[in-house]
């Protein structure tokens, strides 16, 4: 090898366009001894140092004005480390070459990312800090295998991409550079010549910190450190654990007065935290928090799906929010999003000027309703790049589970397309059987790396399974939203009362697939925007049937089987749909009591009857937990129902969605002896009519509805009814289950 590279190649280094850097830098030997050659923009002079020594070994040759330096190595036959004193217009400065370092990723973590297998692929992909020889710095690495040349950018070369070319695995189109001197803070992007040969500037897919919008480029963060697991935490996601979720879009819960301005993850550990304890939730579900461009996405179009959003502070401070939220007893959900991305050009869209993280074809890779595209399911480094993004969270951040968006438009190759708008799979059906895949290989190792955590799915389909074992041709999620009970009973409530006689079965329909999959019953920020109505504003009636309607349908959810789910604002009735630009109405629970109030009081009443008496939760995806005991009488809209624990327990749950009061209503009870009213959605307490059973109610011996006893009750306006028998039978178990 002759002392200087060929031309050509000069060329291509010195033009930014050279994709073999380390074959021109560093040190090399040549026939004619060592050489050392340097890329030095703007530098003046550059001598070689002998590290252990510090004297000067040689003073290398400018033989391009544009910064290329070179030099043989007198007396020198063995490669040594060595330094760059480098000689700038006004300074000088000892600086660490980082083309005398060696490849980065081993042959294991090459081949795992290349069949998409690497569990933790944020460890090895990204921007890490560490050291290499007892030097300080920045190990960078990404997949753009169709690249020409790939540069790192950033506050510490002068976004200056000729100075920094990396090295390009060609076993597996990653891209690696460790780059001495650099540190935690410092912004820093990608810069491509693509396939094309466009020059393009990228954020890094997997930033662990980005900078707020409109501005775009990553930051060099230090990995978050794992979380352990929790014993308990697991054991309140179990099935029969109460599992009342508060869904929370952190930028609209409450702002600052003063500014309209959010607040930031540490106000929100010291206000949302013990406001969701207090309400007696048990779990806290975000809205996506990864970075994203778009306010108006409320996150649902992120970017930096590695990176929590900048908005409310800094990774630390989202890490001291869920400490805050774990040491309150809250499990803590995120709303994920692995079904779309935005086009945004900095973004992942044509990353190195492929079609790389989303389909090709419209027809696959193109999301109609929300102007984003898809990503291709079917590419093992796509697949493992989300499938290890669900792991970090929980790993990394305590994330005790993952609520999965829209994925019934993942799972459907025909989601929300015409006939001729959509590709079928290669057996001609409409099923996306990467999409699929890709589900079950996350749930599974989820399952095995982070046991205790959970996966909810989204889904509005029939698609059979959703919550059987990936082993059992399940997709394998935990649970399941119950979107057609969530549609069937709210059209139901926004009828008036005088016609839900005709439409009795959109309160029943239900229970004939309850137990089907593990669900849960969600009123989700879905059902409060867009012309939707807010909750309260669904009731018919005036202002008190409104309320009245309300307390009775969340009476009536809260016993129907199924987890229960409820978002932001609706828990005091919030008037107006939720806009995410402002903060929740909280004035409307300030000054004197009211019906506001009333509504608040309940939801929190109710959370904790649905916590304290097991026969609510313990079988709430088995169907021994269920009875009904009225189910036809359409004349009257009432419904009457039981729910049982595994040692016989009961709780009878009786709605009347009428505003007639209905005195001596006789349901049959299966065992003699005192019901105590444990909940009336109609108390005063509530604001409600204070109409019931004086706080509980003796049996008689006059059989009915298949019961050798019954108790004939006061069934309230618009009110649902939780009794129990007093004493309850395992009385010791109730106590240990409170405690």
């Amino acid at each position: 090898m002759s002392v200087l590279p060929s031309s050509q190649m000069m060329h291509q280094l010195l033009s930014g366009q050279c994709a073999d850097p380390f074959s021109i830098l560093g040190m090399h030997n040549t026939s004619k001894g060592l050489v050392v050659r340097a890329l030095l923009p703007d530098a003046t002079s550059v001598q070689v140092l002998d590290r252990k020594t510090m004297r000067k070994v040689a003073e290398l040759e400018r033989i391009d004005e544009r910064g290329f330096f070179s030099g043989l190595l007198p007396r020198r036959k063995a490669p040594f480390d060595y330094l760059l004193r480098v000689e700038w217009n006004d300074h000088q400065q000892i600086i660490e070459d980082p083309y005398r370092f060696g490849p980065l990723l081993g042959e294991i973590d090459n081949w795992l990312l290349t069949e998409g297998k690497h569990l933790r692929p944020y460890e090895r992909l990204g921007a890490h800090p560490t050291h290499l020889a007892d030097i300080s710095g920045v190990s960078f690495a990404v997949w753009a295998p169709n690249a020409h040349r790939v540069s790192v950018v950033g506050e510490f070369n002068f976004w200056d991409g000729r100075r920094h070319p990396m090295r390009i695995r060609q076993e597996s189109g990653i891209w690696e550079l460790f780059i001495p001197g650099v540190h935690a803070g410092h912004l820093y992007k990608f810069e491509l010549i693509d396939a094309n040969g466009k020059t393009v500037l990228k954020a890094d897919p997997y930033a662990f910190e980005a900078q707020m919008r409109p501005d775009t480029a990553s930051l060099i963060t230090q990995l978050p450190p794992k979380v352990p697991t929790d014993e308990k935490r697991s054991a309140a996601n179990q099935l029969n654990a109460p599992i009342s979720i508060y869904e929370v879009h952190l930028g609209s819960w409450r702002r600052h007065s003063d500014n309209n301005f959010w607040l930031s993850y540490r106000e929100m550990a010291e206000q949302l935290v013990p406001y969701v304890k207090e309400m007696g939730f048990t779990h806290l579900e975000l809205l996506p928090i990864n970075e994203h461009p778009f306010d108006g996405s409320w996150g649902y179009q992120p970017l930096g799906m590695y990176a929590p959003t900048r908005r409310f502070g800094t990774p630390e401070d989202f890490r001291y929010f869920m400490d805050k939220a774990h040491e309150a007893g809250i499990n803590v959900l995120l709303d994920w999003v692995p079904g779309h991305f935005p086009s945004d050009i900095w973004g992942l869209a044509e990353f190195d000027g492929t079609d790389l993280y989303e389909y090709s074809d419209p027809r696959e890779g193109y999301h109609q309703d929300w102007n984003t595209l898809i990503y291709n399911y079917s590419r093992y480094e796509v697949r493992n790049f989300l499938a290890g993004n669900a792991l970090y969270w929980m790993e990394r951040y305590g994330i005790d589970g993952l609520r999965v968006d829209a994925v019934a438009s993942m799972i459907h190759r025909d989601y929300s397309r015409k006939e001729g708008e959509w590709l079928p799979n290669c057996f001609g059906g409409n099923h996306n059987l990467e999409a699929i895949d890709f589900l079950r290989y996350t749930n599974k190792t989820i399952g095995e790396q982070r046991p205790g955590a959970v996966t909810m799915a989204e889904e509005s389909t029939d698609f059979p399974g959703v919550t059987l074992p990936p082993d059992a041709n399940g997709l394998g999620f935990h649970y399941k939203w119950n979107m057609g009970w969530m549609h069937d009973t709210l059209d139901y409530m926004k009828l008036d009362p005088v016609h839900r006689k005709y439409h009795h079965n959109l309160m029943t329909f239900g229970l004939l697939y309850a137990w089907s999959e593990n669900f849960v019953l969600a009123l989700s920020h879905d059902e409060v925007v867009h012309g939707k109505r807010s909750m309260i504003d669904k009731m018919p009636g005036d202002a008190w049937q409104k309320f009245a309607n309300l307390r009775a349908y969340y009476g009536f959810m809260w016993a129907h089987p199924g987890k229960k789910l409820l978002f932001m604002g609706c828990e005091f009735a919030q008037g107006r749909e939720w806009n995410f630009e402002t903060s929740l109405d909280w004035h409307l629970l300030e000054g004197e009591d009211n019906w506001h109030n009333g509504v608040q009081r309940l939801v929190r009443d109710l959370n904790h009857c649905y916590r304290d008496y097991p026969a609510l939760h313990r079988w709430d995806c088995d169907s021994r937990g269920f009875s009904w005991r009225v189910v036809d009488d359409h004349e009257n809209s009432v419904f009457a129902f039981v729910r049982r624990d595994e040692v016989g327990n009961e709780v009878l749950v009786v709605s009347n969605f009428t505003p007639v009061p209905r005195s001596y209503y006789r349901i049959g009870v299966e065992y003699a002896g005192h019901y105590s009213e444990i909940l009336n959605t109609d108390s005063f307490y509530y604001h409600g009519s204070n109409s019931g059973n004086l706080g509980g109610i003796d049996t008689q011996p006059v059989g009915s509805h298949g019961c050798e006893h019954s108790i004939e009750l006061t069934v309230p306006p618009l009110a649902t009814l939780y009794l129990q028998l007093t004493p309850p039978l395992q009385e010791e178990l109730i106590d240990a289950e409170t405690r």
